[in-house]
């Protein structure tokens, strides 16, 4: 079959290279791609959130199945018409979607369904935000309620730092329309955790687990970005916290989010935090997770093509997910100064030694400027390997990348060091 993805970031490289070798399909188109996905799909050059530009693109390349990768597509309403068109899609409709499009509705959502989360408040006035942590005290969180990026997330270790955080979020300074409603919500203390699941109706299908390493600095210091780093699976989620989540956060959202009429089709990403009072969920996400995609994929043995499509089709009720019994872990190499600003258009060289060291090269922010590749935003390559170990896996990666050549990159050198301790304990 032919299968059309939407975006062109690591997660889509992710998807297009996992469906490029999956028996059942024979075409893999990406919209828009990026330099990595050309060597894995045919790259059209229609944005991600281009609505019009992506619908008249399926009605003349018909494909049997189309992907969306990112969340604004979803929360624009993409699925909602490609399923009115007759396409089978694998992404939720705009219902849905607001589960990561409204910080503001998913917390109300999971207050409402009984689903463990954080104690919450949502606030569009500075003063009665800033009344309200003063009352709380710090630490404490502040989220942009819209979508950021992955980063409208301020973990605030004073209080005037979070007061100064509202203020800017609701001045518009921040994040723009992301930050006209903030949720301020107490601070948890514990280890996060992705659980993703492929959702279809009422059939929920757990993925591997994995870990994200949300902090810019080793020791998970510094400020909140989109992701440094994953691995999988994440040891911290036993069989048992599994079972958990499913039962107590998968199935009830899903069932709250079927009660207001929204229809899920798609994968549910519930971050979790395994504090010492239990399971709490700090966020949904309505789309694999980015760089949690690309772990995930190395390890994913299954036909991605036909488990998608028999999502997207309804009939995913007995299907079985198999996976590689070894670990994956993914680092993530930012251009220097993100999440603030940074420079684009700097060379990268190196990536085909990089490769050839045993990695997976995944392109995120990258462009191609002549027979170069230069960097083009925040988070722009996920040097991914497997190992028998997190630790094998870590180190065939940072051995890797000493072979890149670009001044600019940056990133994290301790990806995976919860599970590798873990590791050396058992030992």
């Amino acid at each position: 079959m032919k299968v059309l993805v939407i975006g062109g970031g690591g997660r889509e490289h992710a998807l297009c290279w996992k469906l490029n070798r999956s028996a059942s399909v024979t075409e893999v188109l990406c919209a828009p791609g990026n330099p990595g996905i050309k060597r894995e799909a045919r790259c059209v050059a229609v944005g991600a959130e281009d609505i019009t530009g992506l619908m008249a693109l399926a009605r003349a390349e018909k494909p049997k199945l189309v992907v969306v990768g990112p969340e604004v597509p979803l929360v624009k309403g993409l699925a909602n018409l490609l399923r009115a068109e007759g396409f089978a899609v694998f992404g939720p409709d705009q219902a849905a979607a607001e589960l990561e499009g409204s910080k503001s509705f998913s917390k109300t959502l999971m207050h409402e369904a009984g689903v463990p989360t954080a104690k919450f408040e949502t606030h569009t006035d500075p003063d009665q935000a800033e009344a309200l942590i003063k009352a709380w005290g710090a630490p404490i969180v502040v989220k942009a309620s819209g979508l950021a990026a992955g980063k409208g997330v301020i973990v605030a270790t004073t209080e005037q730092e979070a007061i100064d955080a509202a203020r800017d979020m609701l001045s518009g300074n921040s994040f723009g329309d992301a930050g006209s409603q903030v949720v301020i919500e107490e601070f948890l203390e514990g280890e996060e955790a992705s659980c993703l699941f492929i959702v279809s109706g009422d059939t929920i299908i757990p993925l591997a687990s994995s870990q994200d390493h949300k902090a810019l600095l080793d020791g998970d210091l510094g400020p909140n970005t989109g992701g440094m780093g994953a691995y999988s699976p994440a040891p911290c989620v036993t069989p048992e916290i599994e079972q958990e989540v499913l039962d107590t956060v998968a199935r009830p959202t899903i069932a709250a989010l079927k009660a207001r009429g929204a229809n899920f089709i798609g994968t549910l990403y519930a971050g979790i935090m395994l504090t010492k009072s239990g399971i709490k969920t700090l966020e949904f996400n309505v789309r694999f997770g980015d760089p949690e995609c690309q772990p995930l994929m190395s390890r994913l043995t299954s036909d991605l093509g036909e488990v998608l499509l028999a999502a997207a089709e309804s009939r995913l009720a007995g299907t079985k997910l198999e996976w590689d019994t070894r670990k994956a872990l993914c680092v993530v190499v930012s251009s220097a100064g993100y999440p603030a600003d940074f420079e684009k258009g700097q060379i990268i060289e190196g990536l085909d030694d990089v490769e050839a060291a045993g990695t997976t090269v995944f392109h995120a922010g990258t462009s191609a400027d002549g027979n170069h590749i230069v960097n083009s935003g925040g988070r722009v390559l996920g040097i991914t390997a497997l190992g028998d170990t997190v630790a094998a896996a870590q180190q065939t990666v940072y051995t890797a990348l000493k072979k890149m050549k670009w001044n600019g990159g940056f990133y994290r050198k301790d990806i995976g060091y919860r599970a590798i301790q873990r590791e050396q304990d058992n030992s």
